[in-house]
Order: structure tokens, then C-alpha cells, then sequence
């Protein structure tokens, strides 16, 4: 059986083949460890691109209704951005921990 096994080892296409095998799996630039960690990197990108996506279309159909009626535009401004009318004060009220109070 010994020898058997040996005869096989000494073929050179046997010894070529698994040395090749040897370097591509441990030296070579794309070794088994570097695509590991690229496919978990993929696995991460790709998740965050499922979760940009749905920011893009939240804020998409924010823009939509905003750009719909001028009643939105003006409470959106108010809220996000604290402009008021010349003729009235805005108050900002936060909390203990210096936090705004959300409504």
C-alpha cells in the first residue's frame, strides 16, 4: 500500500498538480483566507446596499409629498430647519440631558 502511494507521489503531473494546488491555496495572492474575508465583505456591502435603498425611497416619497403642497414644504421647514414668520419667536425647549424633545 506504502509503495503504492509513493509511486503515485513520484509521478510528476501528481507532484505538479498538487504543489500547484498547495501554492494557490496558502501563498497566492487569492488564497483561501482572502476570499474568505472577501465574501464576507460582500455579504456586509450587500446589506448595505438593501438598507440605502430603502433610505433613497423613504426620502424619495418625503420629497414627493413635499414637493406636493406647500402646507408640508412650510411645516418641514419649521420643524427641521426653525424658520418662522417675521412676526412670531420660535422656543426650542431640551430636555436634562441637553437633548430637543421630539414630538
Amino acid at each position: 500500500m506504502f509503495n503504492k502511494i509513493l509511486r503515485i507521489a513520484k509521478n510528476f503531473y501528481v507532484a505538479t498538480g498538487v504543489g500547484l494546488l498547495i501554492w494557490m491555496a496558502f501563498f497566492d495572492a487569492n488564497d483561501i483566507i482572502s476570499q474568505f474575508n472577501n465574501s464576507r465583505k460582500l455579504s456586509d456591502l450587500e446589506t448595505d446596499l438593501i438598507y440605502y435603498d430603502e433610505k433613497i425611497q423613504e426620502v424619495e416619497e418625503q420629497r414627493k409629498a413635499l414637493l406636493g403642497s406647500p402646507r408640508l414644504q412650510e411645516k418641514y421647514a419649521r420643524e427641521n430647519y426653525l424658520m418662522k414668520k417675521p412676526n412670531e419667536d420660535v422656543y426650542v425647549l431640551v430636555d436634562e440631558k441637553n437633548e430637543p424633545i421630539e414630538k
